[in-house]
């Protein structure tokens, strides 16, 4: 899409294009449907060529294991949970079920990765769900009287068992989250002390660009170019889940748990938080929220920098947030700083 390769530039400007002061070295691939684009300061040539087939080893490694829809260990474990069998789970995916099962609680059902059926429903899980038709509203009725949750799976040390048919894990809510997560401490693993992984809107950094730390940019969901950008700290992530307007058609698949239905009533929802598979998640929950209940899902997710935008184009942020932002000017929609979050 055009209105992305812009985005991409902006970018990439904004992050690095005007770095003289070492060797700045960046690399752009897609994996998990997703573009990323790796940055590492002051790092040599050939050593980030390696660092950058580590990173692509790693995520197409990260999208057969954690594939919903193909043949891989996710889709063997869905069988199984949906049979109600105990069953040895695999090494590779357990830890996005027991942290799954921890957000779910701390997002109060919000996020809920179990609905992987109902985004089969609704045709989001193909590679192009903007060409897809609303399912029939029966049909979403039905699996709505029989909502599976991540509570209706069991762990019992490497042990695991469903209790209820329909569940169907679908990490697509923070994989893009979790994998960027466990890639930094990978490369920290290897040396890298200064680095960031972008994701199309999302980023997480490590160490800092040289004498100034890493930049993020919010994208404006209505309106080419950014609302403002943020200073990302060592060891931050910071992401966005957003219901993008692309000339004059919405792109938006994320779905509310809570009515089966696609989330009305919001444009992008903006967290900053240190583990990125929180922000990820948080995120989309705090989208799901709304500018309603924003404030409460985000204090019970540990979240202290949340920036929304609502459908009238009016932002809503925690003071916190306030102060990290430089907006960009003139800006055209209206901030609004709630004290619900003091910090």
């Amino acid at each position: 899409m055009r209105s992305k390769s812009l985005f991409t530039l902006l970018l990439i400007l904004l992050f690095g294009g005007c770095n003289k002061e070492a060797p700045l070295y960046q690399d752009q691939f897609i994996a998990m449907g997703t573009v990323y684009e790796l940055s590492v300061y002051d790092i040599g040539q050939q050593q980030g060529q390696e660092i950058s087939r580590l990173v692509q080893d790693d995520l197409k490694f990260m999208e057969f294991a954690w594939h919903a829809w193909k043949p891989g260990p996710l889709g063997r474990i869905n069988q199984l949970l949906a049979s109600g069998a105990e069953f040895s789970i695999n090494p590779s995916v357990m830890p996005l079920v027991i942290q799954s099962k921890q957000l779910y609680t701390s997002s109060q059902g919000l996020f809920n990765p179990a609905i992987g059926e109902l985004v089969q429903i609704w045709g989001f899980h193909t590679d192009d769900p903007s060409n897809t038709s609303p399912p029939d509203k029966h049909q979403v009725q039905k699996y709505m009287r029989d909502l599976p949750t991540m509570d209706d799976i069991e762990i019992n040390g490497i042990r695991a068992q469903g209790h209820n048919p329909h569940i169907k894990l679908d990490f697509g809510g923070f994989a893009k989250g979790y994998a960027i997560e466990q890639i930094l401490k990978h490369l920290q693993q290897q040396g890298i002390e200064n680095a960031s992984l972008y994701a199309e809107g999302d980023l997480k950094a490590i160490g800092r660009h040289g004498s100034r730390p890493w930049r993020a940019a919010i994208r404006n969901p209505r309106h080419l170019g950014i609302i403002g950008t943020i200073d990302v700290k060592d060891g931050e992530s910071l992401f966005t889940s957003g219901n993008y307007q692309d000339g004059e058609k919405r792109i938006h698949h994320i779905l509310d748990p809570r009515t089966g239905h696609p989330v009305p009533a919001i444009a992008s929802a903006t967290v900053i938080h240190d583990d990125a598979a929180v922000a990820d998640a948080a995120a989309m929950a705090l989208f799901v929220a709304g500018p309603g209940r924003w404030w409460e899902i985000a204090r019970s997710m540990g979240i202290r920098y949340v920036l929304l935008v609502d459908e009238d184009g009016l932002i809503h942020m925690n003071p916190g947030m306030a102060e990290r932002v430089e907006f960009e000017l003139p800006l055209l929609m209206k901030p609004k700083i709630s004290s619900a979050l003091k910090h």
